[in-house]
């Protein structure tokens, strides 16, 4: 592979005048000008683009960290960062975190050691204080999903909205026992749902029945054990709303493992709009995220932090979810 050195042996010119040239900057005349340029095609010279951004003190590279890759909802997020990124010229680099504090502080110390530019970060935990230090310290931060309160930037929905408009729902189609299968509490994105969930039941004078509480159920395969459970220990209640689409899967199995058919027996909703819902058996109505505008944006907001010449004060966007409507909820007679 052919380097500056290589182009300015051949033209009989400095390399600084190679490097002047290529950037643009600097006097050269118009021969020596045409003469680095044909050799450069010549001898198929790329700059050095890394090389390039450290010495100018920047690398065009963002980091991305998730929690777990398998997730269904990052795709599309991860789509819309990369369309922001590459029409800005900047490279995305993506990392796995397993939902571990510790392999997280390792990946972010790798990543600096590699001069990203900034992260974009989807693991934030109530305990997450790396976090917090990372900003102190000046790093470009941008939460995506999850976030922690105000003290930094980042794009998320609005959870207890969503929460509150599915349960509502629920309600609407004349239901009153109503169940919750949530995720973790430990994360403000489901303290939000169930939040949402209660108000909702609130405002409807329906009577808050703990039996129909399930908490920290992670997969589709615990909320199938989880709605079993909940059977047999409580009775079957009119509708479930399962916290994430996921979840609602593993609802509808179990529940089709005992007999008891969706929408006929139990209605069922869910959250995130995956491209499993409309597939499900039946379609399934759920609470949409807009993913895409979210990465997008997250992207976004990040540059303008790297690009800033001062501090901007943290800004979180909360974006609005939509209720999409399906087949697996029915009207109470």
């Amino acid at each position: 592979m052919a380097t500056i050195k290589d182009v300015a042996l051949k033209a009989g010119v400095a390399t600084s005048t190679v490097s002047r040239i290529l950037s643009g900057k600097g006097e050269a005349s118009k021969e020596t000008k045409e003469r680095v340029l044909q050799i450069v095609q010549e001898l198929n010279y790329k700059p050095n683009a890394l090389a390039k951004g450290l010495k100018e003190g920047k690398s065009n590279t963002i980091g991305l960290i998730v929690p777990n890759i398998r997730d269904l909802v990052f795709p599309a997020a991860i789509r819309g960062i990369s369309d922001y990124l590459e029409k800005h010229g900047y490279t995305l680099v993506l990392v796995n975190t397993d939902d571990k504090i510790e392999l997280e502080k390792l990946h972010i110390n790798n990543l600096q050691n590699r001069a990203v530019d900034g992260f974009i970060i989807s693991t934030a935990k109530k305990d997450s204080v790396h976090l917090l230090e990372l900003k102190k310290k000046g790093v470009p931060v941008v939460l995506l999903l999850r976030h922690l309160e105000d003290a930094m930037d980042a794009i998320i929905v609005d959870n207890y909205q969503g929460g509150y408009n599915a349960t509502q729902y629920l309600i609407e189609k004349g239901h009153k026992k109503i169940a919750i299968v949530n995720g973790t509490m430990d994360l403000q994105l489901y303290r939000e749902r169930y939040r949402g969930y209660v108000a909702a039941l609130s405002e409807a004078g329906i009577e808050m029945d703990n039996n129909l509480v399930v908490h920290n159920v992670e997969s589709w395969e615990d909320s199938l054990q989880a709605v079993k459970n909940l059977i047999k220990q409580g009775g079957c209640p009119e509708a479930i709303f399962a916290t994430s689409d996921p979840k609602a899967l593993g609802v509808i199995r179990g529940l089709k493992d005992m007999n008891i058919k969706v929408p006929d027996d139990v209605s069922v909703i869910g959250f995130d709009n995956m491209d499993m819902a409309e597939m499900m058996d039946p379609p399934l109505t759920t609470v949409a995220q807009p993913f895409y505008k979210c990465g997008y944006m997250a992207a976004e907001r990040l540059l303008r932090l790297i690009k800033s010449k001062r501090t901007l004060k943290p800004v979180v966007e909360e974006l609005k979810t939509e209720l999409l409507i399906r087949s697996s909820v029915k009207e109470r007679p």
